[in-house]
């Protein structure tokens, strides 16, 4: 499995951009697409996740109500609508991918064993 993330851009607080991960070499039908952000010199976390075959999301208190993830069933892709960005959703943003649900566990980068190659979103105040 390949992902390719894409989107990313520099914005002014307030602002909206869309990120997509385009995943190729197998279908999902399973499992979870999710999102992470790495700020500089701070850890990964996690953004935001859904869970293929139930089409459910969940995500960080940080980003509730502001993101949105959504799939596109025939493109295999998902995206990330980010609106009323902030300074600090300042990030590398990453793609991940597992083949399988994990109860509890989605939020935890280490699950995943799919990366894509990161896009980075910078919010200027």
């Amino acid at each position: 499995v390949q992902l390719q993330a894409s989107g990313g851009g520099m914005v002014q607080a307030g602002g909206s951009l869309r990120l997509s991960c385009a995943a190729s070499g197998r279908t999902f039908s399973r499992g979870a697409m999710t999102w992470f952000r790495q700020a500089s010199g701070k850890e990964r976390e996690f953004v935001g996740t859904i869970r293929w075959s139930m089409n459910t999301k969940y995500y960080a208190d940080s980003v509730k109500g502001r993101f949105t993830i959504s799939r596109d069933n025939a493109k295999n892709t998902v995206y990330l609508q980010m609106n009323s960005l902030k300074p600090e959703d300042t990030a590398v943003y990453y793609c991940a991918a597992r083949l399988s649900w994990i109860i509890g566990s989605y939020e935890y980068a280490h699950v995943y064993d799919y990366w894509g190659q990161g896009t980075l979103v910078t919010v200027s105040s």
